[in-house]
């Protein structure tokens, strides 16, 4: 009797909302970050993802460009260093999908890939998929990435380029931080708290004490002598899951900032378009 009563008290636990887990059960948290978007994710795409709202996220247009040029010229030769050459990168900036500050303020040119992070992520991610294979320094669309840029299967390509920037990319190759993957391990999670607290302009620190509510050994990476460890943290986090993530996804605005390295008066809101792409169930 005693062996189903604990187990009763465990599914009930396991079922019931939790105020550490920001109103999630542990079960809908454990699929949340374990099988993100699945059959049993409280989080999902919708059903009803338009050629209207897929136009308005950068970094998928970014992305989508790239191939499309692919497809153009047949194939796209790039530098020994396997980055973008010149004349492309300046072609996809001057879409203005993603704008770069210093690029804008005129403190770099864009000579090279590394001068611009979201373009040489972009790169990263289409070699990523099955939609782009590499051959003697040249990419080259495969089948699959033929039939992914027909206009009938764009939402496959929104889920594709999305699911390899989330779970394949890696998000710490691209900036200072920890290897560790800080913001991107259970990135879904903080979808779900711009779901639930994003319809107000938060301070980026409310959202990083409530994933570090989850993820709290990630504070012990943090160790640097002059800046406390949630703060260095909380920089962590904002980087890469509003200025590198939602950011270039479009689901977020950052307002607040006086300049570029202002996070601690960034303050985060969601946008129209994080609801149109994902449902809470």
């Amino acid at each position: 009797m005693d062996h189903f009563k604990t187990e009763e008290a465990i599914n009930k636990y396991n079922n019931s909302p939790q105020e550490k887990l920001s109103g999630l059960s542990p079960s809908q948290t454990h699929e949340l970050i374990h099988n993100p978007l699945g059959e049993n994710s409280c989080i999902k795409f919708s059903s009803h993802i338009t050629n209207e709202i897929l136009d308005q996220i950068p970094f998928f247009r970014t992305a989508e460009e790239l191939l499309k040029i692919i497809k153009r010229d047949g194939f796209l030769k790039v530098t020994p260093l396997g980055a973008l050459p010149k004349k492309i990168l300046v072609e996809l900036y001057d879409f203005n999908f993603i704008t770069d500050e210093h690029i804008a303020s005129g403190i770099n040119k864009l000579y090279r890939e590394d001068e611009c992070i979201s373009l040489k992520t972009a790169r990263i991610v289409c070699e990523s998929t099955n939609l782009v294979k590499k051959s003697k320094g040249k990419l080259l669309l495969t089948k699959n990435g033929e039939r992914c840029l027909k206009a009938e299967n764009r939402v496959e390509l929104f889920k594709v380029i999305y699911l390899i920037f989330t779970e394949k990319f890696n998000w710490a190759y691209i900036d200072g931080y920890t290897k560790e993957p800080v913001g991107q391990y259970g990135c879904l999670f903080s979808i779900y708290l711009l779901k639930i607290f994003g319809d107000k302009e938060n301070a980026t620190s409310f959202y990083a004490s409530k994933y570090l509510q989850v993820f709290e050994k990630f504070l012990t990476l943090f160790n640097d002598d002059y800046v406390s460890p949630e703060k260095q943290f909380n920089s962590c986090y904002t980087v890469r899951t509003f200025e590198r993530f939602t950011e270039w996804f479009g689901f977020t605005t950052i307002n607040g900032m006086k300049n570029f390295y202002d996070q601690e008066n960034a303050k985060i809101v969601k946008t129209e378009l994080l609801d149109k792409i994902f449902v809470f169930e």
